[in-house]
C-alpha cells in the first residue's frame, strides 16, 4: 500500500475577492446513488445562504440532475414571487479538457466557491476535475458494495487488501496537486469521503465499514464524516427545487426534516472550508438582492 500524501493543513487561508481562483469543491464518485447530486446542491445553497458566490458546474450533459434542480428552484421562486439564494449554475458541454480547464477558469473568477458534480461514472472531464479540486468529496453509501470503490477486503476478516481503481486514481491526482501546489499558489487537496444512509445500516455491519474505512484512511490520507442518513426527504425536494433550508417555503417541518437539517450544518462544518468575504448586503430572513441565473 502506498504511503499517504502531506496531512492538510489546521486551518485555511480566507479567500479574497482580490484572489485570482475561486475555491473548488468536486463531488465525484464513479458509482450511481449515493447522494451526490444531492449533497452538492445542498452545499452550494448552504453557501449561498451564508452570503457566498457560489457557481455550480454539471459535468453530466445527459442526466443535468444538478442543473434540473436549480432550473425547478428558478421556477418555485417564479410561481411564489419569492427571492432565495440561489448559486449560479451551468451545464458543461464541451469537448476537450481544455475546454473545461477554460470554463472553470471564466467561471470562477466572479464567484468564491466553484463546485462541480461530477458524473456517476469514469470519464476524462471527471478525472480532470478531480485534479483540479481543493476539496474532493466522495459520497458513499454505508455498504462494503459501496465501500469497493475506493478499496477491497478480506471476505473473513474484513481487513483492507488493496486499493481499487478509483482510490489510485485519486492517488495519482494528488500527486499531481502537491507537484503543482507551489506553483500554483493553491491548498493541498482534501479528500473528504461523507458516509450517507448510515442509519440504515445494520450495526455489526456499520461497525465493519468504518474499521475499514479508518485503516483505509490512515493509508491513503482521507478524512471521514456523516453525511445525510435519510434522502427520503431530500428526493421530495426535487421537483420544487427547494432545500431543508428554505424554512419560510416548507410550511409546517416534522422532527425527521429538522434533523435531517441540522445533519447538513454539521457536514458543512465537516468540510472545513475557507473563510470568504461576505457582500456588503448579506442574505436576511430568507431572501437577498441580485439572485443570479442558471445557464441555459
Amino acid at each position: 500500500m502506498k504511503p499517504k500524501p502531506a496531512s492538510q493543513p489546521a486551518s485555511k487561508p480566507a479567500q479574497s475577492s482580490a484572489s485570482k481562483s475561486a475555491y473548488r469543491i468536486v463531488f465525484a464518485n464513479e458509482k450511481g446513488g449515493t447522494g451526490k447530486s444531492t449533497t452538492a446542491v445542498h452545499i452550494a445553497v448552504a453557501l449561498s445562504y451564508m452570503g457566498a458566490r457560489v457557481t455550480v458546474l454539471d459535468l453530466d450533459p445527459r442526466q443535468r440532475t444538478t442543473h434540473r434542480y436549480m432550473e425547478n428552484r428558478f421556477r418555485t421562486m417564479q410561481r411564489r414571487e419569492a427571492e432565495l439564494p440561489t448559486p449560479a449554475c451551468e451545464v458543461f458541454k464541451g469537448r476537450s479538457e481544455q475546454a473545461l480547464l477554460i470554463a472553470m477558469d471564466r467561471l470562477e473568477r466572479d464567484c468564491d466557491f466553484l463546485i462541480i458534480d461530477n458524473p456517476g461514472r469514469d470519464d476524462p472531464f471527471a478525472r480532470c476535475a478531480v485534479e483540479q479540486a481543493d476539496t474532493l468529496v466522495t459520497p458513499m453509501n454505508d455498504s462494503f458494495v459501496d465501500f469497493d470503490l475506493i478499496g477491497q477486503v478480506d471476505p473473513e476478516s474484513f481487513k483492507v487488501q488493496k486499493l481499487s481503481f478509483f482510490a489510485e486514481l485519486i492517488w495519482e491526482a494528488r500527486m499531481k496537486r502537491s507537484r503543482a501546489t507551489i506553483e500554483n499558489a493553491r491548498p493541498e487537496m482534501d479528500w473528504i469521503v461523507v458516509r450517507n444512509r448510515t442509519g440504515y445500516t445494520e450495526a455489526r455491519n456499520m461497525a465493519r465499514i468504518e474499521k475499514a474505512l479508518t485503516e483505509m484512511s490512515k493509508r491513503v490520507g482521507f478524512r471521514v464524516t456523516h453525511g445525510l442518513s435519510e434522502r427520503v426527504i431530500y428526493r421530495e425536494l426535487f421537483p420544487s427545487g427547494l432545500t431543508l433550508l428554505d424554512k419560510g417555503q416548507l410550511g409546517d417541518l416534522g422532527t425527521s426534516h429538522l434533523v435531517a437539517r441540522q445533519e447538513l450544518r454539521t457536514l458543512l462544518q465537516a468540510l472545513k472550508l475557507p473563510e470568504f468575504e461576505k457582500p456588503v448586503s448579506p442574505v436576511r430572513n430568507g431572501k437577498t438582492k441580485g439572485v443570479r441565473k442558471i445557464s441555459q
